[in-house]
């Protein structure tokens, strides 16, 4: 379910204005993913611009992607150390 998550948070921001290459704050992470949510009419939408942009424009896409990635798991992933407390 954790991973499902971070995928559709990964998709919603992929699809967002914000540029590719910045480390924006979680707020503002939170509210782009809030706006393409709504824009696209659910994280469906935001998953559909995803394929879209992987059929249309690969080599920029995949980039795209791994962008977005690593800023969902900097803001919303436990460092392990605080995953062992929790345990």
């Amino acid at each position: 379910m954790r991973s499902q998550l971070l995928a559709a948070r990964a998709a919603a921001l992929f699809a967002s204005d914000l540029p590719a290459g910045s480390w924006p704050s979680a707020a503002l992470v939170e509210a782009a993913i809030v706006a393409s949510v709504r824009t696209r009419g659910g994280t469906r939408g935001c998953v559909a611009e995803l394929a879209a942009a992987y059929g249309d424009y690969p080599e920029t896409a995949v980039t795209r992607m791994r962008w977005a990635r690593s800023v969902i798991q900097s803001v919303y992933e436990q460092p392990p150390a605080e995953l062992a407390l929790a345990a």
